[in-house]
């Protein structure tokens, strides 16, 4: 089954949000019929109301709907004969994408179906909770695909969203002050000294950015496993004339900049 690159209709779910919008200006560029999932707008959400407006203006087609309305999303595919499917939700929604799923099966007209990753590779990672609980509910979604053989693609792309780790795309720009510290206060503060008055008190809280952190620089999770078998592609390997650099690269530079703030003391 073949998807015609240059008039394939495109159906971006989540497109209002932080990647989506991203993903519906690139169809957009690209020239495809991009085609937008937006909800009934509840009257506090004027962020996404303005995105949803730019995009129209930029020649998307607006269609109101949920993502887990199964009979509804059936209806809008066949109607506009969907080719090409892109989620991009996320948090809370990630579920919604079962009835979506169940939806492009029955439709009929979808030739891929690339569901919300945006992240690490959810079958090859494995962190602790509270990040484990939304990698089951990725995995859940992926087994469905895979169930009703539905032609997909799993985009992996690691931290590129730039969150939580933001100053890690360019560590070189953002350099530690050399010649001064801050101390909060007025500095006459020697120490101060705790008593645990609750057991509960030493729990480490929950956060998905620590379990993350956690499975990424502790577990090694972006790195500790080959890419291997017809199925899988380096995504560098698809954009040979685009320069990639390591972090390595990026490190040298930092220590560079740090080395020519020193001298210039």
């Amino acid at each position: 089954m073949t998807v015609s690159v240059a008039n394939g209709r495109v159906l971006i779910v989540g497109a209002t949000g932080f990647i989506g919008r991203f993903v519906a200006d690139a169809s957009l560029d690209a020239g495809r019929p991009t085609y937008v999932l937006v909800r009934p707008s509840s009257g506090n959400q004027y962020s996404k109301d303005k995105v949803a407006k730019a995009l129209r203006d930029r020649g998307a087609i607006l269609l109101n709907g949920l993502a887990n309305d199964k009979e509804l999303m059936v209806k809008l595919l066949k109607e506009h004969q969907i080719e090409i499917v892109i989620s991009a939700l996320g948090g809370a929604t990630i579920l919604d994408q079962l009835s979506l799923v169940e939806a492009i099966h029955s439709a009929g007209t979808v030739k891929r179906f690339l569901p919300s990753e945006f992240g690490h590779d959810v079958d090859r990672a494995d962190p602790v909770e509270p990040g484990l609980t939304m990698y089951k509910e990725k995995r859940q979604v992926r087994r469905l695909i895979e169930k009703l053989e539905i032609p997909y693609t799993y985009i992996c792309c690691n931290s590129i969203a730039s969150w939580p780790y933001h100053n890690n795309r360019h560590p070189s720009e953002v350099i530690p002050p050399l010649d001064h510290f801050e101390i909060y206060g007025d500095g006459s503060v020697k120490g101060n000294l705790y008593q645990t008055i609750k057991y509960f008190e030493n729990i480490i809280p929950q956060s998905v950015v620590a379990s993350f952190t956690h499975d990424i620089f502790i577990k090694g999770c972006q790195i500790n496993f080959p890419i291997e078998g017809p199925n899988e592609t380096e995504a560098c390997s698809l954009y040979p004339n685009e320069p990639f650099r390591t972090l390595d690269d990026c490190f040298n530079d930092f220590l560079a900049k740090m080395k020519d703030e020193n001298m210039k003391q």
